[in-house]
């Protein structure tokens, strides 16, 4: 995914929407950029973009491309984080290793997924009411035959905001430990086909501070009918 793909994704996400104004929040904050930031790139107050983001106005061509180039300057300015995790996503990933993967609308939390996936917190609990943006549901089995190295997690859509869950798992170590590695990380974790999650994994999950979640769903398909409520679209 290139900048110029970046920015058709975010332009077009918030021409399509019928609630722009979450799009524009949301995109913000997967920036993680401040009103205050976004509104001094774009050489407005700060108090445009809160109305933008409250629908008292709604945004026209002119102001989705000041923003959209806003969000990538502010991006670029700290070295680029956003567009190289972006950039890295997806590639070369064998299909029949992700379940399913979804964007969601509006951001929920780590608490609406565990509710969604029968799951218990095992780590960083205080971090319940984090902002999820979006899951990916691997088939960890598959993952481990097909995908080498650091690859197995380039499992990010298009933000690495969202919960990563892993099916089949026997002790959940493994799917931790390459978490532990790899520079970008997901926001939650969570392990579906084991009754329990190993000390070392939650340690790791600790370490990070990356909540971890153990999912007693009674299966992978309930679970991604579950989720399909918060997602505005399908990455088929």
């Amino acid at each position: 995914m290139t900048e110029e793909d970046i920015a058709k994704r975010i332009a077009g996400e918030l021409i399509l929407s019928d609630k722009p104004w979450v799009i524009v929040k949301k995109w913000r904050e997967i920036f993680e950029a401040s009103q205050v930031e976004v509104a001094n790139v774009m050489q407005v107050t700060p108090s445009v973009i809160s109305d933008y983001e409250m629908g008292r106005r709604i945004p026209g061509s002119k102001f989705i491309k000041k923003f959209v180039n806003a969000l990538l300057e502010i991006d670029k300015r700290r070295g680029c984080k956003k567009i190289k995790e972006f950039s890295n996503m997806l590639l070369d990933i064998p299909r029949d290793a992700i379940i399913d993967i979804r964007e969601y609308v509006e951001p929920v939390t780590v608490n609406d997924i565990c509710l969604s996936v029968k799951g218990e917190l095992v780590a960083c609990s205080h971090l319940s009411n984090r902002k999820i943006f979006g899951h990916t549901i691997v088939d960890s089995i598959r993952c481990i035959e097909k995908l080498s190295g650091i690859d197995f997690f380039r499992l990010m859509g298009e933000t690495s905001m969202r919960a990563l869950i892993f099916t089949k798992v026997s002790i959940g170590r493994s799917p931790m430990v390459a978490v532990r590695v790899y520079p970008i990380k997901p926001a939650m974790v969570v392990m579906h086909g084991t009754q329990h999650i190993d000390e070392l994994a939650i340690k790791l999950a600790t370490i990070e501070q990356i909540p971890l979640v153990l999912s007693k769903i009674e299966s992978v398909e309930k679970m991604v009918e579950n989720l399909k409520r918060f997602s505005c679209k399908t990455n088929d």
